[in-house]
């Protein structure tokens, strides 16, 4: 079901997005006979799903390329709060049923959605979250493609490959890529112009006492909003948007260096200190992985 007005997402300043159908997964639903459907669709950049929820989960998950996906933190789609998530092939964003979300394709990408028969919802995963992808999860998603309606003869193949995907994204590392924002129509307006300006350029200043100035606010405003509307100080939101500006920019194979002077780091070794530390591996490995898995897992 499309929704047309609860959050509205901003897309980057590139060219027309093209929007991709939401009503079009009869063949893929799943069902508990057949709780795990994978969908395989390669999708140029800029194709955007316009906000919309299912009554299943969803894995979304890119053998190459780069999306961006945006979920509203509960059920209610008019006053929760949105987080916004950045995601390169290592990486999959879980949505939980009845999610509100989006998703825009920031680079031409090999889409691998996994739909997910509630039934099968591990508990206490509500909302969104970002997992990471092992080797074994990714093959077992490209064997798990399978025709809809499936032969007859694969159903006991599909059954046990069904078990290890549930079991391997049960037990996935959990990883913190979200860059939440207020929520549109009732949050702090203030708040929300920083945040989508933050995001817009996280490397044009760093303080907050410069951004709060732009808004016409205090710095200990902004510093009390931050805390009580989205739960994080400003330092540890400003990570959280400098890693979803530079992961696509890695994934497009610029340089370390450029990329940490668009980040605003003054050096090429405190950016990727802070990258490590984050994302547990160095910028250069972010690139590699990328690069790497073109041409890995191109078919539909």
């Amino acid at each position: 079901m499309a929704i047309t007005k609860p959050f509205a997402t901003k897309l980057p300043a590139r060219k027309t997005p093209h929007f991709v159908p939401i009503g079009d997964t009869g063949l893929f639903t799943p069902t508990p006979a057949r709780p795990v459907r994978v969908r395989a669709r390669t999708l140029p950049a800029d194709s955007h799903f316009e906000p919309h929820r299912h009554d299943w989960a969803q894995l979304a998950y890119c053998a190459t390329g780069m999306v961006q996906v945006t979920c509203a933190t509960e059920a209610d789609a008019i006053t929760a709060d949105e987080v916004t998530y950045m995601v390169p092939p290592s990486r999959a964003v879980w949505i939980a049923p009845g999610s509100l979300h989006a998703i825009h394709v920031l680079e031409r990408a090999e889409l691998r959605t996994l739909y997910l028969d509630a039934s099968v919802t591990p508990a206490g995963w509500r909302g969104c979250r970002v997992i990471m992808v092992s080797s074994l999860l990714r093959e077992l998603i490209h064997a798990l493609d399978l025709p809809a309606p499936a032969p007859t003869h694969v159903h006991a193949r599909e059954a046990m490959l069904t078990g290890l995907v549930l079991d391997e994204i049960t037990h996935a590392a959990i990883q913190a890529l979200g860059v939440p924002l207020p929520p549109a129509h009732t949050g702090d307006k203030r708040l929300r112009a920083l945040c989508e300006a933050v995001l817009r350029a996280p490397g044009e200043r760093a303080t907050l006492a410069g951004w709060a100035a732009d808004v016409g606010a205090s710095e200990r405003t902004m510093a009390r909003l931050f805390r009580e509307e989205l739960g994080t100080s400003y330092q540890q939101w400003r990570q959280q948007a400098v890693l979803a500006h530079a992961l696509p920019m890695l994934a497009r194979g610029l340089p370390v260096s450029q990329v940490a002077a668009a980040s605003g780091y003054a050096s090429d070794s405190a950016f990727s200190a802070m990258f490590k530390a984050a994302m547990g591996q160095s910028p250069s490995y972010f690139s590699a992985r990328v690069d790497g898995m073109e041409g890995m897992d191109g078919a539909d």
